[in-house]
């Protein structure tokens, strides 16, 4: 069903969960089987940073991937709605996005993989969800409404420049701003250097995601349950006090069920400047953190005055 109020324009849209849940859920699966192209042709970086797709002029992509003697490039348009495969040789080929089942999305990506002769071969089955169904078997999921796909790009895309500004004064160990398909949100970590201690059950992606102290920030639209988009930051471990530590602006808060302090969206959207809203949140969160962590933040960041020419 095509969303209604098109004229919610900006950088910071509408994007109630309620409304585009459905799209969302076939969407979140279509990112994970191009995810999952990347990192069967991409080789094991720390972190697992060779997993997630990239924010673009025009929607999600994976970069250029090696493939065969060339390259490959795969991308989301959220402008035009059509999932992009350019390699680096010979014609690029694009699929229109539209209402379509999972399963017959992941017949025409194979298809349209398999006439440009390349061969990928993929786990068919998704991760990071409750109840996994095999791209190939799931006609549950088959909607797609343009107008909010348009706009969660739109909001990433903002994001995504905040992101990248939120970084330019942090010196140590950072990730690239990146969106991981498996929990379906952008996020950006930094790392205090020191080794973290070992997590009990965990399977490997956690044991190698979570190595070392983290501090991470992020966006996602709702999914997992919480039901709404929200800005949020977290630390790994969580150092004691966090639950307590005051931030700004004060429409933040920690949540205690999710252990993380987050940022309602829809109260970003109110305020005169939602820009430095989240820079001042992701800012105050993590200055909370690290100080609660005990980083050694005079070695981490770049100070004023410090910068340069």
């Amino acid at each position: 069903m095509m969303t209604e109020e098109l004229n919610d324009s900006g950088p910071w849209p509408a994007l109630p969960w309620a409304a585009w849940e459905a799209t969302a859920a076939t969407l979140h699966m279509w990112t994970q089987i191009v995810g999952k192209t990347r990192l069967a042709l991409t080789p094991l970086q720390n972190h697992w940073w060779n997993v997630p797709l990239y924010v673009t002029a025009r929607g999600l992509g994976t970069s250029a991937m090696p493939c065969g003697d060339g390259l490959l490039e795969i991308e989301f348009d959220f402008v035009t709605h059509a999932l992009h495969l350019r390699p680096s040789y010979g014609d690029a080929l694009s699929l229109p996005l539209r209402a379509q089942s999972v399963a017959a999305f992941y017949g025409e990506y194979e298809d349209a993989l398999r006439s440009l002769g390349i061969v990928v071969p993929i786990n068919p089955m998704p991760v990071e969800l409750a109840r996994p169904i095999r791209f190939d078997l799931d006609t549950v999921h088959a909607s797609y409404d343009p107008e909010y796909a348009h706009r969660f790009w739109q909001i990433l895309a903002r994001a995504n420049t905040i992101f990248h500004q939120f970084g330019t004064e942090f010196l140590g160990k950072v990730s690239p701003v990146h969106f991981f398909w498996g929990s379906f949100d952008l996020a950006v970590t930094r790392f205090s250097g020191r080794p973290a201690p070992p997590r009990e059950g965990v399977d490997g992606i956690q044991r190698e995601a979570y190595s070392h102290e983290v501090i991470s920030a992020g966006f996602w639209p709702g999914n997992g349950g919480y039901g709404a988009p929200a800005f949020y930051c977290y630390a790994a471990p969580v150092p004691e006090g966090m639950s307590k530590a005051v931030i700004r602006p004060d429409i933040a808060h920690f949540d205690t069920v999710l252990g993380e302090f987050l940022l309602p969206y829809e109260a970003l959207r109110e305020q005169s400047d939602p820009d430095a809203a989240v820079l001042e949140f992701l800012q105050s969160a993590y200055s909370a953190a690290a100080d609660l962590a005990g980083w050694d933040r005079v070695a981490l960041e770049r100070h004023a005055g410090s910068r340069w020419a």
